[in-house]
């Protein structure tokens, strides 16, 4: 398959945008914020980088979409629209696109934008020197596979400044998503002259970065917990941008950041547990379904012992699911049916939710008795009598929660040991990506509509596979969803709901639960649009109202 995790793109399409006034009942509580337009916002996790490359995280993506900008952005229908291009065209075999940029827009250093900055960005994130670990989102670009595997050099990628303001970027088949894909921060331009005089410290602090989108970086040192978003005046749709300043702080807890909203200092707060039940009847009180799903990963690259499948389906009918969600979580989060979460399309014949017609019941349900026989089994087969691990998870409360009762529930089996390790969540992403974990917990989020958006997360040779995950039949499939049948949907769609039931019947992974985002939100915050990450929101169209 050429466009390995091109499943992070999923969630972009599938989330649709709302008014937050739309989201829940209308509340009485207010910011004290409404003359000066600032907003005090929480975030769970910190800032990893600002790096367009380099980004992996949630955190991240979110400002990125707030302080960059691409070719599109996503309008209110989660339809892409043109950005930093005014004209778009596309060849009648789909696999050609020729843009004319806005003139006149300008990076936050006075340098103007040209055509040349989004070739200089394609090439600096599919370049192996860069290392970018989603470099694979650009696969689909003439010989950009090639040149991040060292087989070919980086200035012959697919991608030309005809002049200032023309872009042409030549692709290696048609893709039905490619403009929102554009509209994804991997696919931003990047500075040249900023990205050489900043060097290894480009995008690891707000001073290290140069600005083209509605708002500015500040305040934000690399490793600190809070930081602004600042009005950017030289943004070319200033007019519609409304907050002056966005103030984020990263609160692990959500005990930390719901008493700053009960105390009038945050203008929104994410709820987990008991906060949910006390808040359901708060006029105030959202609930929204992300299209993310949580996920245990044993590392067979790591433990021996998880290659075999005896010991993984085991692990994952110990888990009881339904009380996870119900009496540990209690967020309105719900048992993951599979490792594609639904909303992630419908058959185009039937009209069958994915989730459903690629159900495999034994890759998620909860059989203690069956756990314990096969554990038996799949000891004796590794010559083992017991096995100690470690369970590495975030330093969040909720992550804390979920770790505890999976240690609990696998302590059923056995022989089967379990030390949990909580790790700040940037290191936690570094450990995963290195693949330097024995089990972890993995949240995997949406950015397309399209179940491709998390298969491709385990097809061989994707960076986000650090499990050790290798299926001949499953990528044959993801090959043939991709290549094969391309352009012929409903092909496609058997050959990506076959590709999920090898991944479940093989417990390639064990998912949990897909995630719910509770929250409490000021009504008199408007217009705030869910971005193509999911979660968090873009501001660009955001105002609080005078009450």
């Amino acid at each position: 398959m050429k466009l390995k995790k091109t499943t992070s793109i999923v969630g972009i399409a599938l989330l649709t945008t709302f008014t937050l006034a739309a989201c829940g009942k209308k509340a009485d509580n207010t910011s004290s914020y409404s003359d000066k337009q600032t907003l005090n916002w929480t975030e769970s996790a910190m800032i990893s980088t600002q790096d367009p490359s380099l980004a992996t995280d949630t955190t991240s993506f979110n400002t990125l979409l707030n302080t960059q900008e691409g070719l599109y952005r996503l309008g209110k229908n989660q339809k892409p629209e043109l950005a930093l291009a005014t004209k778009a065209k596309v060849s009648a075999d789909g696999k050609t696109y020729d843009f004319t940029l806005r003139k006149g827009v300008k990076w936050s250093n006075g340098d103007t934008l040209t055509a040349q900055d989004f070739v200089y960005a394609y090439q600096r994130t599919v370049d192996p020197k860069t290392k970018a670990s989603m470099a694979f989102y650009l696969y689909q670009i003439e010989n950009a596979k090639a040149i991040n595997q060292s087989e070919k050099a980086v200035n012959t990628l697919g991608v030309k400044a005809l002049d200032d303001y023309h872009l042409q970027i030549k692709l290696t088949k048609p893709v039905p998503y490619f403009k929102t894909l554009l509209a994804f921060p991997l696919f931003f331009p990047q500075n040249e002259n900023a990205v050489k005089k900043f060097g290894d410290k480009y995008g690891t602090q707000a001073k290290y970065q140069v600005f083209l989108g509605p708002y500015r970086l500040t305040k934000w040192t690399g490793s600190n917990k809070k930081w602004t978003l600042v009005k950017n005046n030289t943004y070319w749709d200033k007019k519609n941008v409304h907050l002056k300043e966005i103030n984020s702080l990263v609160t692990e807890s959500t005990t930390t950041s719901y008493n700053l909203f009960q105390s009038n200092k945050a203008d929104e707060t994410l709820l987990s547990g008991a906060q949910v039940a006390a808040n359901k009847n708060n006029e105030a009180y959202h609930q929204r379904k992300a299209s993310a799903i949580q996920r245990l990963e044993l590392n067979q690259t790591k433990v021996e012992a998880f290659k075999n499948l005896k010991l993984r389906k085991a692990i994952s009918l110990a888990i009881n699911r339904q009380s996870l969600t119900n009496n540990v979580l209690k967020d309105g989060s719900v048992p993951a049916k599979g490792f594609v979460p639904s909303g992630m399309g419908e058959n185009p014949k039937t009209g069958q939710a994915f989730q459903d017609e690629a159900y495999v019941k034994a890759g998620v349900a909860y059989n203690l008795k069956e756990a314990k026989k096969l554990w038996q089994e799949g000891l004796k087969e590794e010559g083992l009598d017991s096995l100690t691990v470690t369970l590495s998870v975030s330093d969040t409360d909720s992550a804390k929660q979920v770790a505890e009762f999976l240690q609990s529930q696998l302590a059923k089996l056995d022989g089967l040991k379990i030390e949990v390790q909580s790790l700040p969540y940037t290191q936690l992403i570094a450990r995963q990506s290195a693949s330097d974990y024995d089990m972890t917990v993995k949240n995997w989020q949406a950015i397309l509509a399209d179940p491709i958006n998390f298969l491709d997360v385990f097809e061989k040779g994707s960076s986000y596979n650090t499990s050790g995950y290798d299926s001949t039949e499953f990528n044959r499939l993801l090959t043939e969803a991709e290549d094969t049948y391309a352009n012929q949907p409903e092909k496609r769609w058997q050959a990506l709901v076959k590709a999920e039931k090898v991944l479940m019947n093989e417990q390639g992974t064990i998912p949990l639960f897909q995630v719910a985002k509770p929250q409490l939100l000021r009504a008199n915050v408007k217009n705030i649009l869910y971005n193509p990450v999911g979660c968090p929101y873009d501001f660009k169209e955001a105002y609080i109202a005078n009450k």
